[in-house]
């Protein structure tokens, strides 16, 4: 008995801790998410008014629909991820490989739509995918449904590889 008591005062998953280690996991993302629309001036931004874009380019509100939900399930399963970890420690690399690839997302934002280096972003981008992947897969142990949540945001990071080497090819 004394031995589950002094788990469960350790235990980092559930209570106070793993309330505020999940809320800053949402917070983490939100902040990506807004800062990368800071960034991003999307069909407002001049520059990228003015580039010639490949076939298949959806609207620009697309990409409005289409990050929240991805910003979404990342969170969730990274969320999940937290909750299935006995321990902060067993959460340590697959999060910290969440943390990294959100860092990737927000350079890719700043590389392409402020700084105009489409170059660039499309390097990010490749990093972006492969952490994106490294992060499913560490997720995958802990996790399958957590791992799983990730596959639109990996479909959709190719499709955005597509396009981002696109407007490379036809603008230079």
């Amino acid at each position: 008995m004394a031995a589950t008591i002094v788990h469960s005062n350790t235990d980092k998953t559930n209570g106070q801790a793993g309330l505020m280690a999940d809320i800053g996991i949402v917070l983490a993302v939100i902040a990506i998410a807004a800062l990368g629309g800071l960034v991003s001036g999307g069909s407002g931004d001049p520059w990228y008014v003015e580039l010639t874009k490949p076939p298949l380019t959806p609207p620009g509100f697309v990409f409005g629909i289409v990050w929240p939900i991805l910003y979404v399930l990342m969170a969730i399963g990274a969320v999940m991820v937290r909750r299935d970890t006995s321990t902060a420690r067993n959460s340590g690399v697959p999060l910290g490989i969440f943390f990294f690839q959100l860092a990737l997302n927000l350079a890719w934002s700043a590389l392409f739509f402020y700084f105009h280096r489409p170059e660039m972003a499309f390097l990010d981008l490749i990093a972006l995918l492969l952490s994106v992947l490294l992060m499913m897969f560490s997720f995958f142990k802990i996790s399958k449904v957590a791992a799983l949540l990730q596959v639109p945001y990996v479909l959709w990071l190719c499709f955005a590889g597509y396009l981002n080497l696109g407007i490379i090819w036809l603008n230079t």
